[in-house]
Parts: C-alpha cells; structure tokens; sequence
C-alpha cells in the first residue's frame, strides 16, 4: 500500500496542473494517477485555443490565469517554449444582439482588468486581411489571447511538480475506490494507494470514476472536429513577408473558428445536432485515439467559413481530428469539493480544458489549501447540480450546450432543453394562472406572470417583453395582495437540545429568540459570505432554516460539518415542504378568512404554527419584497389546498401573483441582499452592507477573526445602493462603475424599480470614498448615478411592521 496526502485521478492538463499548483503551494505527498500517459484523452488532440473572453469574472479569472502560467511562467521555470503563441483573438458578427453581448463583456473586463476592443468592420480588415467584411456590424478583440501547445504546456507542469515532489503514475487505471475512516483507499491495477484527499480530475472519464466515488457527475463525452489544411498561399505569403501571425477569430452566427497553424489554419467547427460519445463509460482500450473524420454533419459550416475567409479554400485538408471533450449541462466545468463526501473533490467536466486547465487548477489548490476558494465560486461549484441532473438531463443538457457553444448568453435567459426536473405542489395551478416558468436548481419556478396563453419570454439586453407584465405584479401587491410560490428555497431542520448553539456559533449573527426569525450569515475561513441562512426558532430545541435554491447540496455539506459533536439532527427538508408567499397591505384581511390565528398579535419577523384553511403551517411574518406579508411553509400534499383556499379568499380584494423577476425588482428598491449575486465568498458581510446582522460578543463563529480583521482594514470595498438613469433601458449584472475615468467598482444585480419609478443598482466600489460623480457602463453607454443613502422605497419598513 501506498500513502499519499491527496490523490489525482487523472493525468490531463486539469489534473496535471493541480498537482503543479499543490506542490507550488506546499503540499507533501501529492500523487497523480493516470490511465495511460499524461494529455491522453482530450488534451492531447485539443486546438489549444486561449482566451480571456467571458460573462463571468471568475471563469475570465481562469483564463487569464491560464494564460499567464502558459505564456510567462512555464517558460522561465522550465527554459522551453510551451508553444503559446499571442496571436490576439477576435469575434465577429452580423446580429445587433450579438453586439450588445460583446459590449457587455467588454465592460466587465475594464473592471476585472483584462481590457477588450470593439470592433468596427475597417478595424476587423486591419487585424484579419483574410476576412471578408459582407454583413459584418462589427466585432470584438482579445490582445492577449493566443493558443498553446496543449502536450508541451502539461509536460511542463508536470515536470515542475515532480521537481517538487509529486509523483506521477502512469499507465495504472484506477479499479476502485472506497472511504475508510478518514482516507479514501483507491484501488489501481498495480497497487493500493490511501490518501486523505482524492480528486476526480479524469476528464473524459470523469462519470465512470464518479460512479466509483458514490457520485453522480453531470458529465457527457461530445465529438467535436476540426480540419487542419495544407499550405495556404496568403498564409504562407504573410509568413514570409514577417507578418504577425493572424488572430484567431470566430464567427459565433455561423458557429466556427479559425487560427494559423504554421502556413495553413485550422477550422473547427460546433453543429447544433451534436453527437454524444459513450455516455455510460468510455471502452477501456481508449486512449490517445481519434474518431473516424465525419465532415458531412458539418459541410454547412465549413462553407460558411470558406465564404467569410476565402483563402480557406486554396489549400486542401491535411488532416482532420475528431475526438471527445466533456460538457456538463452549463458548459462551465465542475471543480471544488465533492457533495456529501468528505476529503473528496473534483475538477473535471470542463469542455474548455486547455483553455481553462491552467486557472483551474490554481483555483482548487487554493480552496484545497485555505479551506475556501480564491474567487466566488458559484458558476464552477461542483454542486451546483444535484441528482436531479440524471442522465436524461446530463446528455439533453450537453447537447443543448455543445450546439450553443457560441450562443449569445442574454441576462436571465432561459433555455429549453431537460426542464422538468423538480416540481413544486403548486406547478400545474401556476401554469394555469399564466405562469412562465425559469428553472432555479432544478426546479420550475415562476419568473412572472402572462395574460397571453404560451407566451414566453423575449430574451434581450434591452426591456424585455415581459417589463409591463412584471410592474402589473408589482402593482398587485403594493396595492392590494398577492400570491407566489416560493417553494424552491432550500430547507433545513435542526432539532435536538443543541438546537440553540448550533445557529448561535453557525453564522456572524447571534440565535433569535424562540419565535422569532433572524438572518445569519455563515463565513469562510478569510471571513467572505459563504451561505446566508433565514433562521427560525420554532422551540429551543429547534431551528428551521431557509436559503437559496442553488445552494442546497452546498449548505448541507456545511450544515452537516458543523454539527458535527453536537447533540441535534439535521433534516433536509427542502422536498417535504413547499411554502406560499402571501404579500401584500390586503394580506391580513386574506389569511384572517382562512386561519382562526390572532393576526393582530403576529408582529413582523416572528413565526407561529398555525391552521390555515384547515391545514398546519410555518407561518413567518417576514418578506423579501418589503410588503406586509406571510411566508406559509406548508407540508407538500397540503400546499395546493392551502393555495386555492387563499386565492378563493383574496378574490374580495383583488388578489394576484408574483413571480420571481417581480420579487427582484421589489427587493432592489429596499436594497435587500441576494446571496450568489451580491453575498459571495469574495466578501465580507461587513462589506456587503450587512452590519447589523454582525454580532461579534458572546459567541464564537468560523471566519470571526478573519472578519474582524477585514473591518478594519482601510482597504476594503463597500456596497451601495445605485439609482441610475439609464434612459430607456436597465442594468442587471456585471457592469462596470466608473469615477472620473477610472474602473472604481461593479454592478451586482439590478432591475427597474417599478414602485418608486427609479432604475436601480447595487454594487461594490473598491473605492470606498468614490460616491460622488460616479457612473455605470451599460452596453457602452455611460449612465450617470448617484449613490442613495437610503432604500428608496419605505426606508422605516411602516408597510412591512403594518
């Protein structure tokens, strides 16, 4: 048997870089397993494209990181070239919409740092000559993307681990793999190795080393081709006249991209009718092998790409590669703990493995080692997918993501594929009451509300079709009551005699007193927001908690390490009950017709149980969208009674519905807090504006000194609450802020605030002092702001404490 501290399954670039970044930040006995030989599987045959383009800082993070190692370090730790060559990269584009995307992402990287160009069409004939400009409205450039030599670039990582004590196995298939104490003990086909820590790093075969770990891995093998051609005489002629070598540029409409491949180029192409490779395991002889070229389910591509760059089709078809590269059901990879499993983590799924590799393993290192991770990790987390995400799912969802490589991603765009998955009691009685639906963790949840039969929702950058259906929402229940279904927050029971500790010491804010409802906020070990939690003490001797829907396998995970030595139980109970929002100045007059409960004695942020229409319910006197209101929690076969019991009720009055984007524009005019968007792990409660719900006396917590330490330092950020004139069309995530011409902070979320008639944003400023003469870049646009002192709408919470 062999002793290891942590385990690498998997010898491509993700794994591989792992192991260099482990040993780069000072662990011992780091070992790496791999099949055959290091790169086989995916990385050996990928283009090797690098980019920084993306919607997500994070995601950019690993790219730009990817680069950096690739470009700049590799080569002057090791004395070789990795083969990374800063060709600059651009996208173009014939679509409006297109265009707005493109801005957008250019204006989150002036704030992450990672400046990109728009293009005019004279500007995309001065990069690339080859392209003809017909139908072009423009375009956008990467400076600093490139693409490297995906063997070259691993082979180095690997070296410079094992310099530093890695050790590297090839050619030893893992067989088995099961928990024993505190170690995982992985059976390969030459030995038994005992590691404290296991990583599933295995690329193409991540779902089949997943089944060996307990785990479900939302994971799909998807062929994907590229041509590589002969000499190509403009290329060529460039070449020998010292030209730069041409940017990579894709054509997201006609889905394709091409670089320079020495005096030819390449052309990879991304169909929409995809073609799935061996879902349920990969055969055991395949290594660094290939596909049988198929340029038929293609041939509309490569000629829309001959008709853009003509010189194409001047040189003939050297070779074609066709293998497989994993997608999960968001296209982002899977990387950070492992749900439910302690000591096991994973980094895999990654369709974008070379181009992400490099970051990626930087990333899960440094969560490894500190316990959290570098940036907000929720676009990556591993558990951002529970078993819901069965095969169905996995295969319709990689399918839909693969044909959608070069999608436009629109702000609260939803797409089609594998919905379903998780119902609420209520689904069918929302549908029938014009409900379209968004998916949230699974789930179908209401995103608002439509008169026209089989409407759905328009996806833009600019007002949305559903703007005017939304502020009749609003409307409904500012004025007179309305219902939600709000089913899908996650739901967790604490009951036993340590009940009151275990919230007292869970989050940064103390216990409430029984009967009463407070909010907490759980931290890293460096003092960020790792999960806010709603709490309830219902008795003594138990807590019910609420939080987001995306968080649920992640809040497990830490509520159940945190009772660990305590005498409670924990129930996830987010699928037995189901809770009816009931807001609104109305909502008393509705809930007094269905309860015999003295609602003049229910005060605001206090929960009793009570019989409504017959039926028990966790009544909460609390609301998001700060409107006198209910929160029913209610037993899953009780809720579609209880709902049509209040909806008969609320006919008197004027009752109506809410959904989800109603709540968001509602909760921004009160500047309420939404964890995964504004809460991250990147920042203190401190921070973000949550002060009050900070008690450092008389209770010990995780992250408290980390915390306290952060609130003094002079160079923390702030949160503010932004009203901006934006003219027509409004923020919603990852705009940039800016004080006289300098980056000074970043949007979070925003929404038009339909109540106060003020278009409204909250961000982060960097720079504390910057308040005044600030303004929000919004597709290009320069939009004044202002920072409010205030919330905007009922600042005393009269309406909430009516």
């Amino acid at each position: 048997m062999t002793d290891a501290e942590v385990l690498i399954i998997g010898g491509g670039v993700m794994g591989v870089s792992l192991a260099y970044h482990l040993v780069k930040a000072g662990w011992e006995g780091v070992v790496l397993v791999e099949k055959n030989d290091l790169t086989h599987g995916s990385t050996w045959h990928a283009a090797g494209l690098c980019t920084h383009f993306a919607h997500n800082a994070t995601v950019q993070e690993l790219r730009a990181t990817s680069v950096r190692l690739y470009r700049d370090i590799l080569p002057g730790e090791t004395g070789q070239n990795v083969g990374f060559h800063p060709s600059g990269a651009m996208r173009i584009t014939r679509n409006p919409d297109r265009m707005d995307e493109f801005a957008h992402v250019a204006g989150l990287s002036k704030f992450t740092g990672y400046p990109l160009e728009i293009l005019t069409p004279e500007r995309i004939a001065e990069l690339h000559p080859l392209a003809t400009l017909d139908g072009l409205l423009g375009g956008i450039y990467e400076p600093d993307d490139g693409h490297v030599d995906p063997t070259l670039a691993t082979n180095a990582m690997a070296q410079v681990a094992s310099q530093g004590g890695a050790t590297f196995r090839r050619y030893e298939p893992v067989q088995g793999v099961q928990r024993d104490g505190a170690h995982w003990i992985v059976q390969t086909s030459k030995d038994t190795i005992r590691a404290r820590h296991i990583v599933n790093a295995a690329g193409t075969w991540g779902w089949e080393i997943g089944h060996m770990m307990g785990l479900n891995i939302p994971s799909v093998p998807m062929l994907h081709q590229y041509l590589v051609t002969d000499t190509i005489p403009e290329v060529a002629a460039r070449k020998e006249a010292g030209a730069p070598e041409l940017p990579i540029i894709r054509d997201p409409e006609e889905s394709w991209y091409v670089r320079q491949e020495r005096d030819g180029l390449i052309l990879g192409p991304y169909e929409a009718a995809a073609q799935t490779w061996s879902i349920d395991g990969v055969p055991p002889e395949f290594g660094a092998d290939l596909m049988p070229p198929d340029l038929d389910r293609v041939e509309h591509i490569i000629e829309a790409a001959m008709a853009r760059i003509p010189a194409l089709g001047h040189g003939g078809i050297k070779s074609v590669v066709n293998g497989p590269i994993t997608f999960t059901p968001d296209a982002n990879p899977l990387v950070g703990p492992a749900h439910g499993l302690p000591g096991a983590w994973l980094l895999t799924g990654s369709s974008m493995g070379v181009m992400e590799g490099g970051g990626a393993g930087w990333f899960l290192a440094h969560w490894m080692t500190h316990g959290a991770p570098p940036m907000d990790a929720l676009a990556i987390d591993s558990r951002r997918f529970g078993n819901w995400a069965d095969r169905d799912y996995r295969v319709e969802k990689a399918i839909e993501c693969f044909g959608l490589q070069f999608g436009v991603h629109y702000p609260f765009e939803e797409r089609p594929a594998a919905r379903g998955k998780r119902l609420s009691p209520l689904h069918d009685l929302m549908l029938e009451r014009g409900a379209v639906m968004g998916a949230a963790y699974g789930w179908e949840r209401p995103n608002w509300f439509s008169t026209v039969a089989g409407d759905v929702a328009t996806h833009s950058f600019r007002r949305p079709n559903w703007f005017a259906a939304v502020a009749a929402e609003v409307e409904a229940a500012t004025s007179r009551a309305a219902l939600a279904d709000l089913s899908v927050f996650s739901k967790f029971d604490v009951i036993g005699p340590d009940a009151r500790v275990f919230v007292d010491t869970l989050g940064a804010n103390r216990a409430p007193r029984t009967g009463r409802i407070g909010l907490t906020h759980a931290l890293t070990p460096a003092g960020g927001t790792q999960a806010e939690f709603s709490v309830t003490m219902l008795a003594d001797n138990h807590a019910y908690l609420t939080s987001a829907a995306a968080a649920e396998e992640m809040d497990l995970d830490l509520l159940r390490v945190h009772a660990e030595g305590l005498d409670v139980t924990l129930t996830n109970v987010t699928e037995a009950f189901g809770v009816i929002g009931l807001m609104g100045p109305k909502s008393r007059d509705v809930l007094a017709q269905v309860t015999g409960a003295d609602l003049a004695a229910f005060p605001w942020l206090t929960a009793q149980t009570i019989q409504v229409a017959g039926k028990p319910a966790r009544a909460l006197r609390v609301s998001y969208i700060g409107e006198l209101g209910w929160e029913l929690h209610i037993a899953a076969a009780d809720m579609a009674h209880v709902f049509l019991a209040l909806e008969s009720a609320g006919q008197a009055h004027g009752i109506g519905f809410y959904g989800a984007f109603a709540a968001n524009s509602m909760r921004l005019e009160k500047g309420y807090r939404g964890w995964g968007s504004d809460l991250t792990t990147e920042r203190t409660p401190h921070e973000s504006g949550m002060s009050a719900m900070i008690k450092m006396d008389g209770h010990a917590f995780a992250g408290q000194d980390a915390l306290a330490r952060r609130m003094d330092d002079p160079a923390r950020w702030d949160m503010v609450l932004l009203e901006v004139d934006t003219q027509g069309f409004d923020p919603f995530y990852a705009h940039s802020v800016h004080q006289n011409g300098r980056v000074v902070g970043v949007v979070t979320s925003g929404a038009h605030g339909h109540r106060t008639g003020k278009t409204l944003a909250l961000a982060y400023l960097r720079d504390r002092n910057a308040r005044e003469g600030v303004s929000v870049e919004i597709l290009g646009r320069a939009c004044a702001a202002h920072v409010l002192d205030r919330p905007p709408f009922d600042p005393e919470n009269t309406r909430l404490k009516g």
